[in-house]
């Protein structure tokens, strides 16, 4: 039978509880985690660097006009009548006694000529196509000597070259030479006259009108802004310009003639005309050459209406006036320094704090009158975001009044240089 105490006793120990299991992920997960955190990290610090960097602002240190420091000249005019100065490139210097339209004498003379040679060009001392004088026009000679007229003694067939002509009429004032002149040209004097006024409505001379060739009608008139406004345009002609310059002439028959101008060679003056009558006083459009630093500048200017009893007191009464002027405009007309060397012109704002400088490279200097504007035009072109330090980058351009522009390269201050990498993801966060 079988009997339990015969069982083997079975003994039993006590083991520590195992460790609890952990679970581990695969090697490759645990990369491809890291890989991921790397690429985020990276993608954060690359995105500034996909963005494009803004251009270099360019900021101006200069108005883009001003007007020549100091107070404005004061220019010796007369007490009567009235005047204009102009300076040539520059514009109007000042002007006096209105605008009303009043006769102009001789002075007419100058549109004479003017049209004669717009039509009829001559090179400088080149006589030109003769003129013959008719048996009516030496016949008229009498009785035009017997008014007073200014004149010149003329002959039936007489031949006179179109240089002589004009001298006849531009240097002793011959009121005979120009109606001949406005004849050989147009055929007669009112159609000349007609011509006259056409040529002054195209120059914008809307205050002048012209009724005959010499300005011995007080009904030709005209204001001193209208004939500086002609007179520079005749000034343009050389063979003008060398005619009124002249002392005097010898021409056929009258022999020689002076130059009613007596301010000619003198104070600079270089013509044009005078006037005088009863009705007009004493009148002169005038051309003069002044020297202001190392540069010549043309001077034209008209006085009219100089008071006077006769002929020679209203000459010497405008010549006086024109001296007097001439001395106040020189005095008036300096040299300005508007830029020195070296000068900040602009400043250039890169990104990111970037900066450099514009300079001007030389000095720039301009001849002019306290109160007269100066145009500042600064040309700049694209600045990139790299530049070294001492490029020529760009123009000032200095132009007073009306005349011709001046100017000087602009030179970078500093070197201007884009940002580091590190700059721009550091500015980034």
């Amino acid at each position: 039978m079988y009997d339990p105490t015969d069982m083997p006793t079975v003994e039993f120990r006590r083991f520590p509880p195992a460790p609890p299991v952990r679970r581990r992920l695969p090697w490759a997960l645990g990369g491809l985690l890291a890989v991921l955190l790397l690429l985020g990290g990276g993608l954060y610090a690359v995105a500034p660097l996909r963005e494009p960097l803004p251009a270099p602002i360019v900021e101006l240190t200069l108005p883009p006009s001003m007007a020549l420091p100091g107070k404005a000249p004061p220019l010796s005019w007369p007490r009567a009548g009235q005047g204009m100065i102009s300076v040539g490139g520059l514009g109007t210097l000042g002007a006096f006694g209105g605008s009303k339209p009043v006769p102009i004498a001789s002075v007419t003379k100058v549109m004479t000529a003017y049209v004669i040679l717009t039509e009829h060009p001559l090179a400088v001392g080149e006589q030109g196509p003769t003129l013959t004088v008719s048996a009516a026009q030496a016949a008229a000679y009498p009785a035009e000597k017997a008014r007073g007229e200014s004149l010149v003694e003329v002959r039936a067939g007489e031949v006179i070259t179109q240089r002589q002509a004009l001298q006849a009429i531009l240097l002793p004032s011959a009121n005979n030479m120009a109606r001949i002149l406005a004849a050989w040209d147009s055929g007669s004097v009112p159609a000349f006259a007609d011509k006259m006024n056409a040529v002054a409505d195209q120059l914008g001379m809307s205050d002048t009108h012209y009724t005959d060739p010499s300005g011995l009608d007080p009904g030709t008139v005209s204001t001193a802004r209208d004939q500086v406004v002609l007179a520079s345009k005749a000034m343009a002609l050389p063979a003008f310009a060398e005619i009124v310059k002249q002392k005097q002439a010898t021409i056929p028959v009258a022999g020689t003639v002076p130059n009613y101008n007596e301010l000619v060679g003198h104070h600079g003056v270089v013509g044009i005309k005078t006037g005088s009558t009863d009705e007009a006083g004493g009148c002169l459009v005038f051309a003069a050459v002044v020297t202001v630093g190392d540069q010549k500048l043309s001077i034209i200017g008209a006085v009219l209406g100089q008071p006077g009893v006769n002929t020679p007191v209203q000459l010497d009464r405008v010549f006086a006036v024109t001296r007097s002027l001439l001395r106040s405009t020189a005095t008036a007309l300096t040299v300005h320094t508007l830029v020195e060397a070296g000068k900040q012109i602009a400043t250039v704002r890169g990104p990111l704090g970037a900066r450099s400088t514009l300079h001007a490279v030389e000095k720039v200097e301009v001849i002019g009158w306290p109160g007269l504007r100066v145009r500042l035009d600064t040309q700049i072109p694209t600045v990139s975001s790299r530049i070294a330090a001492g490029t020529k980058h760009g123009q000032l351009t200095v132009t007073a009044g009306t005349g011709e522009p001046l100017g000087t390269p602009l030179r970078t201050g500093g070197a201007l240089a884009p940002p580091t990498t590190w700059e721009r993801i550091r500015h980034h966060r």
